[in-house]
């Protein structure tokens, strides 16, 4: 779509009354400018995707579960509109301290951290764990539940969360407060992107001591969410913030481009949700048309938004519109699916074509010749 021109919608003079909805709200949004206009949008292509049956992924950085936000997950959950997700281990870690009942209080950022550690407040920005009622009783759940799984077996992230889930449905004081037993019970896989780096891992080196070995398949993570994409008719991402989990969404598209030839072309739609700047080089601030260079998006000029914004603002906002416009789907179940879909429909190579010698121009105009 050519912008180069004086053809836009008016901007409206903007009234609110107090009988207006969450619909009415983010029209306005949209009607309006700056990253307002982005959020309305964001939260109308959301609808869309919904609509459009899209295999929608939510990946989620950094801590978004400490502040409740677990619980909006878990509803987009049970109507069906997320069918995969992939976060951090904090997310994952944080969230069964709700469904345990352990305590999470509003606290303030304006704080001597000394004295907090001398009485045993972790922080989070403005939010107060307890060292020993919360994160230690945590710890201790978690080390138990996985004293004997996964032992000495290769294990994907999505095994670990679906058993983390299974538990915490069947054992947890509140179990309808976790978005992990709601992705166990609607079989919503669960990556964690980079697990190690979280105190889901750390439990873990209590056994690992013992010598208990645990062999996380990393490699069969890539092909299952590669998988996921590859057998979606339409694919899709809902990113709260960047880092690791943005990337492991988006780089399905050069796993199937790239090193697999299968010409996919990657997600049809993606809304991004971030504060990062774009201009440092990071992934995190890496605007969504950039991935197209890189085959992780369809079209780079449609069906892409970004919001910058602090995504524990606009994500309740993207969230509720959605559910006040659109019906429930039937659920995808995909955890049940991925053994199936990646032996069965993600075929590696064509050998014809892997083994195939290919012809390239080089950067010194030059043929290369090499070997797939």
């Amino acid at each position: 779509m050519d912008h180069h021109n004086f053809e836009g919608r008016d901007i409206p003079h903007i009234k609110l009354n107090s009988n207006m909805t969450i619909e009415d709200l983010v029209d306005v949004y949209a009607s309006t400018g700056f990253n307002g206009r982005q959020l309305g949008e964001a939260s109308k292509l959301f609808a869309k995707m919904i609509e459009n049956d899209t295999t929608i992924c939510l990946t989620m950085a950094g801590a978004m579960t400490p502040v409740g936000f677990g619980g909006i997950v878990k509803t987009l959950i049970e109507k069906g509109f997320i069918d995969w997700i992939i976060t951090t281990g904090a997310n994952v870690y944080h969230e069964d301290h709700f469904a345990w009942g352990l305590p999470v209080k509003q606290g303030h950022y304006d704080v001597d951290d000394n004295v907090l550690y001398e009485k045993e407040i972790v922080r989070i920005r403005d939010i107060f764990v307890k060292y020993y009622e919360t994160l230690e009783i945590q710890d201790q759940v978690i080390q138990k539940i996985f004293k004997e799984k996964f032992v000495n077996e290769s294990f994907t992230t999505a095994e670990f969360c679906n058993v983390l889930g299974k538990i915490t449905k069947e054992k947890a004081k509140f179990p309808e407060k976790s978005f992990v037993a709601s992705a166990y019970e609607y079989d919503v896989p669960v990556y964690v992107s980079t697990i190690k780096d979280s105190s889901l891992a750390l439990n873990l080196a209590v056994h690992r001591l013992k010598n208990k070995q645990f062999n996380l398949d990393f490699v069969r993570e890539i092909l299952e969410q590669a998988a996921i994409v590859y057998n979606s008719k339409k694919s899709g991402i809902l990113e709260l913030g960047g880092g690791v989990p943005k990337n492991t969404a988006q780089q399905t598209g050069p796993l199937l481009d790239q090193i697999l030839r299968k010409g996919h072309g990657g997600q049809d739609y993606i809304i991004q949700i971030t504060d990062a700047r774009p201009d440092t080089g990071g992934l995190s601030g890496a605007t969504l048309q950039e991935g197209k260079s890189w085959g992780k998006v369809q079209d780079s000029h449609n069906d892409l938004v970004t919001i910058y914004a602090d995504a524990t603002i606009a994500f309740p906002i993207l969230a509720l519109y959605a559910l006040s416009k659109q019906k429930p789907r039937k659920h995808k179940r995909l955890y049940k699916k991925l053994d199936k879909r990646t032996r069965d429909k993600l075929l590696l190579f064509r050998k014809n074509r892997y083994n195939k010698i290919q012809t390239h121009p080089s950067s010194n105009g030059h043929k290369c010749h090499y070997g797939r």
